[in-house]
């Protein structure tokens, strides 16, 4: 027979309800709803769904209350609890007081850890100095935590739960304020990248996921100028960091855990270079030994791969090992050394056409892709929410002018927008192009935009396709070619797969 620690309905209820809250991804709309069942009819619709709002610094008023709640009802299960570990609670009951603390923890502590936050933000690496209240938050892990029948579900140390919360924290500082805008593209992706940090689900993650995501490799995908590098960088800022209760302080610090590199913006021997490493003589110019990024990223660290899909093979190769095995070389040595951090890479190629064209190597393109993340166009998010134009240019205006000069100039460059370019134009080059538009109307007071400017290559008959370009004549003709290359260059088997003629075949291929 189990003891019953929550004495009332009301209580259970309550306790479920925020437990579903505790767990669900904060940019869901999922999470709207545990906190309207929480707080029945004192829910406040105002401001809750804040993840389509700017950033506030003040907790939201259905929070406060769901905290004091939370406290008192913390209280009473205390009161009540068995003495004695032979008195036995239910799982389901020790479930739902643990997440009750670990919630009551994380709301209790989130304004110290902002401050860690803000001050590691500015350069002083306040993250790995001595935070003087882990140990008051160990004693309170010590009185709520480690009780009667609890041992067995919350089996994690202070540390452990301190470093996790401070993740969650993290987590959400860097995915609300570093992407701008309140469309429902937006709440999606800030969505998907919280998966990418904690996976769906976080009791999983608590238990075991945060010491293996690194295993986890994200693609980033989307059209170019639509912030996947905010997004990689949201992503590594929000990796789990192990704290240290002898010196008190987290391992590294995460500002300086991102290394990023743009594939496409050097050769590939200097790819090579920064990504491996080399040693002194490896090519002309290795002057001195040099760790690379995979060898310099600490466990928790991120190797961020921009541009990936512009890659040459030879490279691919030496990157799918990483990925495989976790190892590597330095150019010009035979030494072979580990990685351990995360690798995230992006592109706004189509990798799949890429694979069928025989550029990007198919090995290659499944050991990227075992986490994926697409950044929305701004077109999309301006069709889906119109009014974002307004706090986008503003966001915009304020990086150009600052704060102070922003609001006085947005007006008149979204009233020049709507009624020069429209609602419905395309954005062809996203949130830079914006950027650029909004530059051009402050020094001209007018913005002539050149359109899309990359060209259909004459080889894209996929392009040519799709808008019709193509006659019957030349569609067979550069499909037939396809399969055949697809087939090793065997002309039977292309007939048997396209059922065709062989001398049909044949003669296609040949043909101009």
């Amino acid at each position: 027979m189990s003891d019953t620690i929550f004495k009332a309905k009301t209580d259970r209820a309550f306790a479920e309800a925020v437990q579903g809250l505790s767990l669900a991804n904060p940019f869901k709309p999922e999470r709207i709803d545990w906190e309207r069942r929480a707080l029945g009819a004192a829910f406040k619709d105002a401001g809750a769904d804040w993840n389509r709002l700017a950033p506030a610094e003040v907790m939201h008023p259905n929070l406060v209350v769901i905290r004091e709640r939370v406290g008192a009802l913390v209280a009473r299960v205390v009161e009540v609890w068995p003495k004695s570990a032979s008195n036995r609670i239910s799982r389901a009951d020790a479930r739902l007081f643990a997440n009750l603390v670990l919630f009551e923890l994380y709301l209790r502590y989130s304004a110290r850890f902002d401050e860690v936050i803000r001050a590691s933000l500015s350069g002083t690496g306040a993250a790995t100095r001595r935070l003087g209240f882990y140990a008051e938050f160990q004693r309170e892990v010590e009185r709520y935590l480690r009780r009667p029948g609890l041992s067995t579900l919350v089996e994690s140390p202070a540390e452990h739960i301190f470093a996790c919360l401070f993740q969650l924290r993290r987590a959400f500082h860097h995915i609300h304020r570093s992407l701008v805008g309140g469309s429902p593209a937006l709440a999606r992706l800030r969505a998907a990248i919280w998966e990418s940090a904690f996976s769906r689900d976080l009791e999983l993650y608590r238990r075991v996921l945060f010491a293996r995501m690194h295993d986890f490799t994200t693609l980033i995908t989307g059209p170019s100028g639509t912030g996947k590098e905010l997004v990689a960088r949201a992503i590594s800022l929000s990796r789990y960091n192990p704290f240290d209760p002898k010196t008190s302080a987290f391992a590294t610090d995460f500002v300086e855990s991102f290394y990023p590199l743009n594939l496409s913006a050097l050769s590939p021997t200097l790819v090579e270079s920064e990504l491996f490493g080399h040693r002194k003589g490896a090519f002309t110019g290795a002057l001195q030994d040099h760790a690379g990024w995979l060898e310099t990223c600490p466990p928790e660290g991120t190797v961020f791969l921009d541009e990936v899909g512009e890659v040459e093979p030879a490279i691919q190769v030496k990157l799918l090992r990483v990925l495989q095995a976790r190892t590597f070389q330095r150019l010009g040595e035979t030494k072979v050394r580990h990685f351990r951090g995360k690798i995230i890479a992006a592109t706004n190629r189509d990798l799949p056409a890429e694979i069928r064209a025989r550029r990007f190597r198919e090995d290659f393109y499944y050991r990227l892709c075992s986490d994926q993340v697409h950044t929305p166009s701004l077109h999309e998010q301006l069709k889906e929410a119109p009014g974002e134009l307004r706090p986008l240019v503003t966001f915009v205006t304020t990086q150009l002018v600052g704060e102070a000069h922003a609001s006085e100039l947005t007006a008149g460059m979204v009233q020049w927008i709507e009624s020069h370019l429209g609602a419905d134009y395309a954005w062809p080059g996203n949130v830079r192009e914006l950027e650029q538009c909004a530059r051009n109307l402050i020094l001209r007071g007018g913005y002539s935009p050149a359109g899309p400017l990359a060209a259909a290559s004459p080889d894209d008959w996929n392009e040519h396709a799709g808008r019709g370009r193509l006659t019957a004549e030349e569609l067979l003709t550069r499909y037939t070619r396809l399969v055949h290359t697809q087939s090793d260059g065997n002309i039977e088997e292309t007939a048997r797969r396209l059922n065709l003629d062989r001398r049909t075949v044949k003669a296609r291929i040949g043909s101009g």
